[in-house]
């Protein structure tokens, strides 16, 4: 099949459509495995013996490793095809779906999930932009809004999806539903897309791409394993520094570069700065409940796995109602003060979740979920919408690959640090008195292990100081969300723009677009 570039001219091939079905597939079963795997973490953690910062592990390997290498992964695909790149990124994230499957340990889940960010990493910039090779310019922007719409629609769907699968399956079918969905994108991308390439692309820069891996890397352990060994530990502090020196080096290396992957300089435009520190908060903040909340619904209100993914719908509902709204409100308001706003929402519902009680119910957890998802909602599309439009017209590339992959950082550390907030309270405040030491040791691992070691142990009194201590700890957690939204308001009220911006012309979300992987070619 011969390489065309993305400026030749595109047919009418009437298989268009099936490919884009696909796509579509394959970016919806990305999309839901976004939230999927956080209504099974309290049942493999019950299954595999996890602590909380095995928890996080099993979240962050995905997240940290697409975040790395989601930017040299569209060069990849540059310079090598996209189709090709297309399809390698599909097999290596069925290959870890499997890995996932029939993992036996927490060390296998955790190099799955890093597999399957690999692959991830490879299909999420690809799948946009082979669709120039597919559709002419008047049926390329529906083109785009349908697999946009596909990624979107993974979301809420996963918790339902994954707890439907846990109530008659086993834990590891949450990872062998992407093999079907990946098997047929990889089908599609064999039989129905021609292969597209631009051989003048810049070349993957091997250092900056291990420099991100490794600071990132060091950071994220650090901030996990702190609350098991210690702030003041000597391997976390070697870890800090090493992420801290790894950084700058990197940061040093991308501004001496003359096409860099991560364009630093892009923050220099206030526009973009503040509106990329106002998304980022945002996932920040989305990564952390959405890790706190299934243990919470799960074992201390003692829902099953598809009670617990459906008692998320507030959550997902109140973000899709909201994004969908956003870019009228913000035509009319400006998004100044839609974005603070959204915050403002945001950080009203974290503190009002911090007063959750053991006693509350799930009423009271509704309706601050909807309020948080309307904050999201209000506050993450127009601000991603807002950084781009900040940027001139050439840098537009550059700039979503760079608020893409802080994103996804900002994602990272959300579980990384929610996470260990949550691990370091609920052990300060468990009961564990009258246990033996390992006991003790075991139950002070999730709220989950306690309820194992309290049944086993016939021990009421430590289940009802589990779900008392987990409460706490999340309210805790839910204090932090709620002071950095508010921060984020305060900074985007100062510092964003306050003119009304037009209206995204993809009219997708512009979360959803892949970036360029140089938008100076």
């Amino acid at each position: 099949m011969s390489t065309l570039t993305q400026q030749d001219a595109v047919g009418r091939d009437p298989r268009r459509w099936w490919a884009l079905g696909a796509l579509v597939a394959s970016m919806l079963t990305l999309g839901f495995d976004t939230t999927i795997l956080n209504v099974a973490l309290p049942t493999m953690a019950g299954q595999l013996g996890a602590g909380t910062g095995q928890q996080q592990w099993m979240a962050d390997a995905y997240v940290v490793v697409f975040a790395a290498l989601m930017l040299p992964a569209g060069l990849l695909g540059d310079r090598f095809g996209r189709r090709r790149m297309l399809i390698a990124g599909l097999g290596i994230f069925l290959a870890g779906s499997l890995v996932g499957a029939l993992a036996a340990d927490v060390n296998a889940v955790v190099a799955a999930r890093a597999v399957m960010g690999v692959g991830a990493a490879l299909v999420t910039p690809l799948a946009l932009s082979v669709l120039p090779s597919l559709f002419a310019p008047d049926e390329r922007t529906k083109a785009v809004g349908i697999v946009s719409a596909g990624s979107t629609l993974g979301l809420p769907l996963g918790p339902i999806l994954g707890g439907w699968l846990l109530d008659h399956f086993w834990w590891g079918s949450v990872f062998l539903v992407n093999v079907p969905m990946a098997g047929l994108g990889i089908a599609a991308c064999v039989f129905l897309l021609p292969e597209t390439s631009d051989p003048a692309s810049p070349k993957v820069d091997a250092i900056a791409t291990a420099l991100t891996v490794t600071g990132l890397g060091a950071l994220i352990y650090a901030i996990i394993e702190a609350p098991d060994r210690g702030w003041g530990a000597p391997l976390i502090l070697a870890m800090l520094a090493a992420a801290v020196v790894v950084i700058v080096a990197l940061v040093l290396r991308e501004r001496r570069t003359a096409r860099p992957m991560l364009d630093m300089a892009l923050l220099a435009h206030r526009g973009f700065l503040f509106n990329t520190l106002a998304a980022t908060l945002v996932m920040f903040v989305l990564s952390g409940l959405l890790f706190v909340l299934p243990p919470y619904l799960q074992t201390v209100l003692g829902h099953d796995a598809l009670g617990t993914g459906v008692r998320l719908l507030p959550l997902m509902g109140g973000l899709l109602v909201a994004a969908r709204a956003a870019q009228p409100v913000v035509a009319r308001f400006g998004a100044r003060a839609v974005v603070s706003t959204g915050l403002v929402v945001l950080a009203f519902a974290g503190f009002l979740g911090s007063r959750t009680t053991v006693d509350s119910g799930y009423g009271f957890t509704a309706l601050w979920l909807s309020l948080a998802g309307a904050g999201f909602g209000f506050s993450v599309v127009p601000a991603m919408s807002g950084a781009l439009g900040a940027l001139p017209s050439d840098r537009a590339g550059s700039g979503s690959g760079l608020l893409m992959t802080l994103r996804q950082v900002g994602a990272a550390i959300g579980v990384a640090v929610l996470g260990s907030v949550l691990a370091s309270a609920f052990r300060d405040r468990l009961d564990v008195t009258g246990l033996p030491a390992r006991a003790a040791d075991t139950a002070g691992e999730s709220v989950i292990a306690a309820h194992l070691v309290a049944e086993r142990a016939g021990a009421a009194d430590l289940a009802a100081s589990a779900n008392g201590s987990y409460v706490h700890g999340m309210g805790l957690v839910l204090l932090v969300c709620g002071v950095s939204a508010l921060v984020a308001a305060l900074l985007a009220a100062a510092f964003l723009p306050g003119a009304p911006t037009a209206r995204s012309s993809t009219g997708v979300a512009p979360d959803l677009a892949a970036p360029k992987s140089d938008a100076r070619q």
